[in-house]
C-alpha cells in the first residue's frame, strides 16, 4: 500500500513537471502556436489561403521551419523564418504584412503572446 502511494506521489510530480517544460523552448517560442489570417497572406513563395491555422515550430540543421497546417485539414505549408529575440515577452499576437502593387498582403514578421521570439519573413 505503501508503495503505491510513493508510486503515485512520483507520478504527480513528473506529469507536473512535464507540463512546467511543455512551455517555451529554448529559442523563446512555443512548440505549437495558432494563427489566422483573414484573407490570403503572401509567406515567400508561398500564398496562404485565408483561414485558422496551427503553426509548428521545427529546426532543420540550424534553420527555423515554420509548419503551418489549416484547421481540419491535412494541408502544409512550409517555410523558413529568422528568430528575433524580442526585450520582454510579448504581450498580445500580431501579425505584421505589407502591402504589394497588386494590393496583396505579403507576411512580414509574426509574434505570437507569450514568446520572447519573433519570427521575420
Amino acid at each position: 500500500m505503501r508503495v503505491l502511494k510513493v508510486v503515485g506521489i512520483f507520478l504527480c510530480m513528473l506529469t507536473l513537471a512535464a507540463v512546467g517544460l511543455a512551455g517555451t523552448n529554448s529559442m523563446g517560442v512555443r512548440d505549437v502556436s495558432h494563427v489566422t489570417f483573414v484573407a490570403p497572406m503572401h509567406v515567400g513563395t508561398v500564398v496562404l489561403p485565408a483561414g485558422d491555422f496551427v503553426v509548428r515550430h521545427t529546426m532543420e540543421r540550424s534553420t527555423h521551419v515554420m509548419v503551418f497546417q489549416r484547421a481540419q485539414s491535412k494541408d502544409e505549408f512550409k517555410m523558413t523564418c529568422t528568430l528575433v529575440p524580442l526585450s520582454q515577452k510579448a504581450r498580445e499576437d500580431q501579425t505584421i504584412y505589407e502591402l504589394n502593387g497588386a494590393n496583396e498582403r505579403v507576411l512580414q514578421s509574426l509574434v505570437f503572446k507569450g514568446d520572447t521570439t519573433k519570427h521575420v519573413f
